[in-house]
């Protein structure tokens, strides 16, 4: 890492010196956790190499590491929730290195002035030590700063995959930093970049969709969200890739359970996401609570340490889940077994939360009995201390408030008003009834059009987040009465009591109430509500036509209701920006969403997923728009050329195909082709073929597959076909057998 990269303007630079000329000279990295601490950092006569900021960050992590105690080493790897730091002074007495909130913890008041002097606080207690250890703070920021009250709300993952835009989604990582670092707080868990298989799972829309290539690329929010590395940015947050591995396929969609799958399609599903984020050097990974074939991710060596640190090449360093190694044994409480356990797994930093005297006191025991080498704290170390350096939390440890004001931005909201239109999938128009006119006497009802709790859901100032006005923003029915030509023409009422036959249409809003993680788990009825129900049994009596706006954190078992309603606008969860819902209603901005999930057409189809030759009530992709006809006749040519060339000479497109074996194991192989546009002008499409060499592809993501004659045939998909000059893009596949040295030919169009 050069030097260069540790010298953001994140944050205002402080006098941050951290040991005296005395104390360098007598060696204080010897001092025990329970020795008095200074209340102020104090000035240094002389910096010591670690402190030089002018120095490459691998030199001062190997000088930090030379003068830290094993005490300080042990706190470096605890992470601690802020509600359960009593007292204060304990950051520095035992030299914890990582302070969280949980989903509940909050300040008061909530407002992101308090979050900064909080976060500022609790800073300056980490730094009173000899050494002067910043801490890093790590908070659920999942949808936006989605703690804080007034910050900007953006649609959560679900919604974000439906817009299929990668830009527009690193454009969101980086507004989501900005009120982040406003706030001090330098670590998002996330993105999550889980593949969601089965809708029952309550964590559905923290996936962007069941596809891997699609969650792949959303990767881009890791950019957003860190910069080009971390501490490369201005306001740049360290981004977390979670819930390493497999959690959105347990079987029945479990949250927390097993997913049952073969190596080879847990790589194929699964892992790409992960690969990316790694690729775009992602500074820190969770592990995930579920387990793979009956051995939770916590305790997986081979998945964390071979796969993700020595296969995938991860540097960063990776962090439990919440009380995650204390749930290995089955039972309340830490053991030595499960930290030893979890510790040689390769976990680097233990989200403990609450009782860390008891975890340091029995870590230490593990490491003292020779059971947790001192190799294995020093690589977790080394990992994290080069994560605060890269940061530059050394030389700027305190909340640069220049970006305080960014929460709840105008500029901000404008961006996730933008994400939520692109967000919106238009399932069904019949009659072209959407998009409604703005003179139009409307009725609206539904218990989430006037409830910005139900369209944020859940990690909304809350981990299960809750209805009702718990944000500033602006609601679907504020949206469409703030668009209308006359908003005295829009009546509401919840229930959709009082609709005659005067009005235009009804537009209901209707869908799931905020939940998160386990607490959403639907095993059975996937359907609306009873008040839902009743609501729509009302608008339809009128004989007006029934819109429906369904706000939900997955597809929804709709298709029994689904012919009484003339339109379906799947809205997803979108936030604070209800208007971004309104512009799409009224036809400000055309839909251009595309399902980033298959449409059940009832619970018990449960899982279905794009290719698995079960019939949707909607496929993957579809999506709607205004001014077509969803399932158009092609008209013939009305001029067709009366004398065209038999033989035209096709322009010649330029492409080369390279591949690498990504992976291997015992009778197997993961394969990476790369394409690159090789010619003057753009490409609209390309093949690659290659000899498989008695090899058999048993998966493949970013393209289509035909064999014929033991030769594969990989044409693009729909998003990677056109390429600019230069420009390049990839596909990937498992294999059964050995890859040979294949030679592959590209043919371009």
């Amino acid at each position: 890492m050069s030097p260069s990269r540790t010298l953001s303007t994140r944050r205002p630079t402080i006098v941050a010196a951290l040991c005296t000329a005395a104390l360098a000279l007598t060696g204080l990295a010897a001092t025990p956790p329970a020795a008095a601490r200074p209340t102020e950092v104090p000035t240094a006569a002389a910096a010591l190499p670690y402190q030089d900021p002018s120095l490459p960050v691998p030199e001062r992590v190997d000088d930090l590491l030379s003068r830290m105690t094993l005490d300080d080493k042990l706190g470096q790897m605890t992470q601690i929730e802020k509600d359960a730091l009593v007292p204060q002074s304990d950051l520095a007495t035992y030299r914890i290195g990582s302070v969280l909130s949980g989903g509940d913890s909050t300040v008061s008041p909530n407002n992101a002035q308090t979050w900064a002097d909080t976060y500022d606080s609790l800073q300056r207690a980490a730094l009173g030590t000899p050494l002067g250890i910043p801490m890093i703070y790590g908070i659920d920021a999942v949808h936006g700063h989605n703690a804080v009250r007034g910050a900007t709300l953006f649609p959560h993952n679900i919604g974000l995959g439906a817009t299929r835009d990668p830009a527009l989604v690193q454009r969101v990582g980086r507004a989501v930093a900005e009120e982040v670092a406003g706030t001090g707080i330098d670590w998002s868990f996330a993105p999550c970049l889980c593949v969601a298989r089965n809708d029952r799972w309550g964590r559905t829309y923290e996936s962007f969709g069941e596809k891997p290539e699609l969650a792949t690329s959303m990767a881009t929010f890791v950019t957003g969200m860190q910069g080009a590395s971390p501490g490369g940015d201005p306001a740049s947050v360290l981004a977390t890739a979670k819930h390493y591995l497999g959690d959105g396929g347990t079987t029945g969609g479990v949250d927390q359970g097993d997913t049952q799958l073969s190596e080879a399609e847990l790589r194929a599903i699964h892992l790409p996401p992960f690969q990316e984020a790694v690729r775009r050097g992602v500074g820190s990974v969770m592990l995930s609570y579920s387990n793979w074939n009956g051995v939770t991710s916590h305790a997986h060596k081979y998945l964390v340490t071979d796969v993700l640190k020595g296969e995938l090449g991860f540097s960063g360093f990776v962090v439990s889940d919440w009380a995650a190694v204390d749930q290995l044994d089955g039972q309340s409480g830490f053991t030595g077994a499960e930290i030893s356990t979890a510790v040689n797994a390769g976990v680097d930093m233990v989200m403990v939360p609450h009782d860390y005297k008891k975890f340091l006191g029995m870590l230490r025991g593990e490491v003292t009995a020779g059971r947790i080498a001192q190799a294995r704290i020093d690589d977790a170390n080394r990992r994290i201390l080069t994560k605060k350096f890269q940061l530059g939390l050394f030389e700027r440890p305190l909340t640069d408030r220049s970006y305080t004001s960014t929460v709840g931005s105008a500029e901000h909201r404008a961006l996730a008003r933008q994400a939520v239109r692109q967000s919106q999938v238009l399932l069904k128009n019949d009659g072209g009834v959407l998009p409604l006119a703005k003179n139009a006497k409307l009725f609206v009802a539904g218990k989430s059009a006037s409830d910005i709790g139900n369209q944020s859901g859940g990690w909304t100032l809350g981990w299960q987040g809750r209805s009702g006005p718990v944000t500033e923003g602006t609601t679907i029915l504020q949206g469409l009465r703030a668009a209308a030509t006359d908003p005295s023409r829009i009546t509401y009422d919840r229930y959709g009591n009082g609709i005659d036959g005067s009005y235009t249409a009804a537009v209901a809003v209707v869908g799931e109430t905020p939940y998160a993680e386990m607490h959403g788990d639907r095993p059975g009825s996937m359907g609306l509500d009873q008040e839902d129900l009743q609501t729509l049994a009302r608008l339809k009596a009128s004989g007006v036509p029934v819109v429906v706006v369904l706000v939900s954190g997955r597809p929804l078992d709709i298709a029994a209701q689904l012919p009484d309603w003339k339109a379906l606008l799947a809205a997803w969860l979108p936030g604070t920006e209800g208007n971004g819902v309104s512009d799409v209603l009224f036809g400000d901005y055309a839909p251009t969403g595309k399902l980033p999930m298959t449409w059940m057409r009832g619970a018990s189809q449960q899982p279905i997923n794009d290719g698995d030759g079960k019939s949707p009530l909607f496929p993957y992709g579809h999506g709607l728009t205004y001014g077509t006809d969803p399932d158009p006749d092609p008209d013939p040519d009305p001029d067709p050329d009366p004398d065209p060339d038999p033989d035209p000479e096709p322009e010649p497109k330029a492409c080369t195909a390279q591949f690498k074996v990504a992976s291997s194991w015992s009778g197997g192989y993961q394969g990476e082709m790369t394409v690159k546009n090789t010619g003057t002008g753009p490409l609209t499409g390309w093949s690659v073929a290659w000899d498989l060499n008695g090899s058999t592809v048993t998966s493949l993501w970013n393209g289509s597959l035909t064999v014929a004659q033991g030769r594969a045939t990989v044409r693009n998909a729909a998003h990677n076909g056109a390429l600019s000059p230069g420009a390049t893009t990839s596909f990937g596949f498992t294999a059964n057998g050995g890859a040979g040295t294949p030679a592959p030919q590209c043919t371009g169009s």
